[in-house]
């Protein structure tokens, strides 16, 4: 089973991640990943600054549905 910090950190370098593979390090202006896993409800906040991205809002819930998915994948490999 995952810890808690485990899970954090997996589910905040996922949105990160998907954020930067998306957009240039330099079109984002500001981003925060806030992720909170308090007894067992995994809670995804992301925020983003993109001025050049028309799709910035969009990126942002992809990059929380990642972490998501992230933890997901996470808790199935210590399943298995």
């Amino acid at each position: 089973m995952p810890t808690d910090d485990e899970v954090v950190q997996t589910a905040a370098e996922a949105a990160e991640g998907l954020i930067f593979a998306r957009l240039k390090n330099s079109a984002v202006k500001d981003f925060d990943v806030t992720v909170e896993f308090e007894e067992g409800v995994l809670d995804v906040d992301v925020y983003l600054n993109a001025p050049e991205a028309d799709d910035d809002e969009e990126i942002a819930e992809d990059a929380a549905l990642a972490a998501q998915s992230a933890v997901d994948e996470l808790f199935a490999d210590a399943e298995e």
